[in-house]
């Protein structure tokens, strides 16, 4: 029996969730749930999403996110895969992690948006971990409090702008908008043994079902797919940027030129989408492991590296205007 093709379009928005195989831990210590809080960072980058909200639990994860570009499949194999890999090396296991295909829950954003970050943030409260949400540690609640630039990446701006239009007071809303108990409904909802696809009005899913199910079973690329960049785009806009010579990028080097194709490399995995065997073959990287690498580094270097940082917005906003011409 064939699973269902999910509903995905642009600008859809999901609870997503995934337990580990026979209630097994997906996170044993500190380093696993900052490895996957990374991988949720660098899924952001890459796939375009909106990460709104997160818990991560000692043998499940919730995850609240837009999809932009309608490709919700392509980043949840990103993050399940790239974690189950990361998670087996390190304690020199194989197979599998989770427990199957994730969950996920297409939401009804106006009605149920703010809901959900409760529910998810709640999420340790209601085990009985902690007494407030802000106590625990492995979810975003504590990126909604903080105005550090380390949670620049948390969609959450959308969602205080929802509690209260003026800056000043969203902090206040926030905290007591989470200190509520979650209403009634989403509690009889996700104590359902099987949940529903679907968390909205009546409206919005026949909405949704007389619109999308029937576009689904033509399996369309999407749009998106289509304006993805070519490498060869890339390398063409990071040569002019660096004044070096194409085929020098798709050589290893020291300095400044390995430091151009390294951009490259980081670049093409931000932008096109091809898995890393992929990327590796245009730049004549044998090991996909070299190639993930390098896109580690040059992530950790521009956190801390302005110029390189600079260069790089600079040149990944020329390659964005490559593809919409």
């Amino acid at each position: 029996m064939t699973r269902p093709l999910r509903i995905q379009y642009p600008d859809a928005w999901y609870h997503v969730m995934n337990r580990g195989r026979h209630q097994e831990a997906l996170y044993c210590d500190n380093k696993d749930y900052t490895v996957f809080i990374d991988l949720l960072q660098e899924a952001g980058a890459i796939w375009k999403i909106k990460i709104a909200a997160y818990c991560l639990m000692t043998n499940h994860y919730h995850l609240l996110m837009q999809t932009p570009q309608a490709n919700l499949d392509r980043c949840m194999r990103h993050i399940n895969g790239i974690y189950t890999q990361r998670f087996n090396r390190r304690y020199k296991t194989d197979g599998q992690l989770f427990r199957g295909r994730y969950k996920a829950i297409l939401v009804d954003a106006e009605n149920y948006l703010l809901e959900l970050v409760r529910y998810i943030h709640r999420n340790p409260v209601g085990a009985g971990i902690v007494r407030r949400p802000e106590e625990y540690r492995w979810s975003s609640h504590q990126g909604y409090l903080s105005e550090s630039d380390n949670w620049q990446w948390l969609y959450k701006e959308f969602i205080l702008g929802m509690l209260d239009e003026k800056k000043a007071g969203q902090r206040k809303a926030f905290l007591d908008f989470i200190g509520q108990s979650d209403s009634e409904e989403i509690q009889e909802f996700y104590k359902k043994k099987n949940l529903p696809s679907f968390l909205g009005s009546n409206e919005f899913i026949e909405k949704i079902k007389t619109k999308y199910y029937k576009i689904k079973k033509h399996k369309e690329v999407p749009q998106s797919k289509n304006l993805e960049p070519a490498i060869k785009d890339i390398l063409k806009i990071v040569s002019v940027a660096y004044k070096v010579d194409e085929e020098r990028l798709l050589k290893m080097r020291r300095g400044f030129n390995n430091e151009a194709r390294n951009v490259a490399v980081y670049l093409s995995r931000l932008n096109t989408g091809k898995k890393l065997d992929e990327i590796g073959a245009a730049f004549n990287i044998e090991n996909y492991s070299t190639v993930s690498s390098i896109i580690v580094n040059m992530r950790k270097r521009s956190n801390v590296d302005k110029v390189l940082a600079k260069r790089l917005r600079q040149i990944d906003q020329a390659v964005k205007g490559q593809r919409q011409t």
